[in-house]
């Protein structure tokens, strides 16, 4: 039974043999111009992110807003109840006595944070991801215990099916195969 989804672009895997080589080809991937590929390796690999030319992630704006969002209406609540909704006088204190509210305004401004890192980095990551077109390779299993792997997507305004996969042998890519977005 076929799916209603649309279904996923088909991907140009190649395999590397080792983090160096996948470096390398992260670094020729986008000197050549292509922008839809993604690396996958068992590990991370330090300079991978300048290799393949992403950006900082906005993952911290994210947090530090979310944050701020905490602490900022907290403190609106704490003054509101306190100073406006149910004024109430106790040991001659002000309405307001922001001091008491410290431990309660901080432990909001850490809970909207750490809600923001992780369904910020759930949407950045586009996750959950329950298929995708890697998956359909024989291969591709391997990138969790020593594979290290080039994708490129069909949807790159580079693409072509003959040429990705040449250019991917001439930069040391090997077992080459194209992955369609079927299911079945």
């Amino acid at each position: 039974m076929k799916s209603s989804f649309k279904p996923l672009p088909e991907i140009t895997l190649a395999e590397f043999a080792s983090p160096e080589q996948l470096l390398t080809a992260a670094e020729k991937m986008r000197e050549s111009g292509y922008t839809r590929f993604d690396c996958h390796s068992p590990f991370p690999i330090h300079g991978m992110d300048d290799a393949m030319g992403l950006g900082r992630s906005p993952l911290g704006y994210i947090v530090g807003v979310m944050g701020s969002v905490g602490l900022l209406g907290m403190l609106l609540l704490t003054w509101w109840t306190s100073a406006v909704d149910y004024p109430f006088v106790i040991s001659g204190k002000p309405y307001f006595s922001w001091q008491a509210y410290i431990p309660v305004v901080f432990a909001i401004t850490v809970l909207f944070s750490a809600f923001g890192a992780f369904f910020g980095m759930l949407s950045l990551n586009q996750l959950p991801r329950l298929f995708h077109p890697v998956f359909g390779s024989e291969r591709f299993g391997r990138v969790t215990d020593g594979g290290f792997f080039v994708s490129v997507q069909a949807d790159d305004a580079l693409y072509e099916r003959e040429k990705v996969a040449a250019f991917l042998e001439s930069i040391g890519g090997k077992n080459v195969e194209v992955v369609t977005g079927d299911e079945d």
